[in-house]
């Protein structure tokens, strides 16, 4: 029994759509059967709270009485350098953008930065002001040459984030073979195995949902830092061609979304700026995607549980990135990471996770609470990400 998203949508309009989170429809395919579950449910929601590196604002400034060419000079947002190789008043402020330095103190020890990017775009987003200093070289249609002011979202014609990578489908699980510590975007890593850092919703989490992006693609409305936002393209390093298991899940980082939102829309409840020792700044990004449940095949995508999720164990001392080769330890399930403790090289590692699954579950709940109210419509994509594949062949 096929359902189109046009359909689902006007059971959202009229109030009578079904709902489910990734979580409880495990629950609902096992009491009922996925041929009698797939008549009754129409959406399934997914979520993920994770540290995503690869995330920034493009912020279009107003210009003063005396106006001045940001692109080709400088500016940085509270000491914070933004990219202006763009036009007079666009700038680029990436996540990552951290203030002139090295993490790592004078004395080689690894520091901490308290203040970057990520920090800079929670505090517009949460209503803040920040310092504005620019400079540039002047021409006759823009002759200033510095500016500073403190500006907030209201001084700016546009403010939407583009990140360029979120939602990484799968991801290695973090540990370090060295007899030292070291000092990663995963964390600190304790040396001969003292520890096992992972990040992923798991079961949530939204590509792992949907393996094959069946439905979700460019064009796709997702819930993005508290707005409605959508799949502007696929990320940086999407690998749809990583291997899998027979539930069609990747073993090892494979897809990934470029995601695109309005910051005016969106809440500080919903992103958070990080600071890792010895490594720098980067944003934690709420985003929720809704899984129509157009037939069988995806009802049986969206039910996977963490114990048939695998990820690779990599050593990160050595070896890196993508646990090929001599790299990968081994697999471990997801229920096995969120246990507390894996097995590695014949010995017990302690394990911890970067990527919420309290605000994961969170973000799916409201997600499902704004189509039950029929705040959320759900959008047919524009165009297939890279490695899609249709029903049949995915079945």
């Amino acid at each position: 029994m096929a359902k189109t998203i046009e359909e689902i949508n006007a059971k959202i309009r009229s109030g009578k759509v079904v709902v489910f989170t990734a979580e409880e429809i495990v629950e609902v395919v096992r009491e009922q059967g996925i041929k009698q579950a797939v008549r009754e449910v129409d959406v399934v929601t997914t979520g993920t709270f994770s540290p995503m590196c690869s995330s920034g604002a493009f912020l279009n400034i107003k210009q003063q009485k005396q106006k001045m060419k940001l692109g080709g000079g400088f500016a940085t947002l509270n000491g914070v350098p933004a990219y202006a190789g763009l036009a007079a008043a666009d700038i680029y402020i990436g996540a990552t953008a951290i203030p002139d330095g090295d993490p790592r103190n004078g004395n080689g020890r690894p520091g901490k930065f308290r203040y970057g990017g990520a920090h800079v775009i929670e505090e517009l987003v949460a209503g803040n002001r920040v310092l504005l200093k620019g400079g540039a070289y002047g021409t006759d249609c823009y002759p200033a040459k510095t500016r500073e002011q403190t500006i907030g979202l209201k001084d700016m014609n546009d403010a939407f984030l583009f990140n360029p990578r979120n939602c990484y489908q799968n991801y290695n699980v973090a540990v370090n073979l060295s007899d030292k510590p070291i000092y990663t975007y995963m964390g600190k890593l304790k040396p001969k195995l003292g520890n096992a850092y992972y990040c992923s919703a798991g079961q949530l989490s939204p590509l792992l949902n949907d393996p094959h992006f069946r439905t979700i693609g460019i064009g796709t409305r997702v819930f993005f830092c508290g707005a409605e936002g959508y799949v502007a393209w696929p990320g940086t390093q999407h690998n749809p061609s990583a291997p899998r298991l027979e539930n069609g899940t990747p073993k090892t980082p494979a897809g990934t979304i470029a995601l695109i939102g309005d910051m005016r829309q969106m809440s500080a409840q919903w992103l958070r700026a990080v600071s890792f020792t010895g490594y720098g700044v980067t944003l934690s990004v709420a985003v929720g995607v809704p899984i129509p449940i157009i037939d069988e095949d995806i009802l049986r995508s969206v039910s996977v549980t963490d114990d048939q999720l695998k990820a690779p164990v990599v050593d990160y001392s050595e070896y890196y990135p993508f646990g090929q080769g001599e790299a990968k330890l081994g697999e471990v399930t997801y229920q096995e990471l969120k246990s507390g403790s894996i097995r590695v090289k014949d010995q017990e590692v302690p394990t911890g996770s970067f990527s919420s699954y309290a605000l994961a579950r969170k973000v799916a709940h409201h997600l499902k609470q704004l189509i039950e109210d029929g705040d959320f419509l759900l959008t047919q994509f524009q165009a297939p990400l890279p490695g899609a594949v249709t029903g049949k062949e995915a079945a």
